[in-house]
């Protein structure tokens, strides 16, 4: 189930969803609970503001679709911080490449739409945690589908994302890294 567990942080941001089973999200570039690489970083912390790669596994057999989502829930914002979000990804996907998140990339599968981030860019945005705002945890979550495709608009946010797939999540990957000010320098 999609519950906090150690090193996922204080703040669950699918607490408040309906629970459904969890499934594996593996990256050879982030680990459960330990600090983001430098290069998953934005470039004014001094990161190449590249999307990690992603790749899961042990998902229901009748998954028809996945959507990806990165989410910062330390943000000092009051309501967090969407670094990234694509949905529409045929469910014969079960990877994506480090870069996928780049603007107009190549390695996101046909059809996947990506969502505007919080800078309103359809892209991924790395880590920029603000100095004095302690540690912060990236939610990387896979979801799992059972449809199709979401019928949603391109300049959608990735919280009408949320709202649109919430009564379609059969499982959720998640995978919590942990930014800090300074760290990617």
């Amino acid at each position: 189930m999609t519950q906090p567990t150690q090193g996922r942080g204080p703040i669950n941001p699918y607490a408040a969803v309906r629970d459904v089973p969890e499934f594996v999200l593996a990256s050879t570039e982030i680990e459960a609970g330990e600090p983001l690489p430098a290069e998953v970083y934005d470039s004014a912390s001094g990161g190449s503001n590249r999307s990690p790669q992603l790749s899961w596994s042990g998902f229901p057999a009748e998954t028809r679709s996945f959507a990806v989502t990165c989410f910062d829930p330390d943000a000092p914002t009051g309501s967090g911080f969407w670094h990234w979000a694509v949905a529409n990804i045929p469910a014969s996907v079960s990877e994506l490449p480090a870069g996928a998140g780049a603007l107009g990339s190549p390695l996101l599968p046909a059809g996947a739409i990506t969502m505007p981030n919080e800078l309103r860019e359809p892209a991924f945005i790395g880590a920029g945690p603000p100095e004095g705002t302690g540690v912060h945890h990236y939610w990387f979550v896979v979801h799992a589908l059972s449809v199709e495709r979401i019928d949603i608009d391109p300049q959608a946010t990735p919280a009408v994302l949320g709202f649109l797939m919430r009564d379609a999540v059969l499982a959720r990957g998640v995978l919590v890294a942990t930014g800090e000010y300074g760290q990617a320098d």
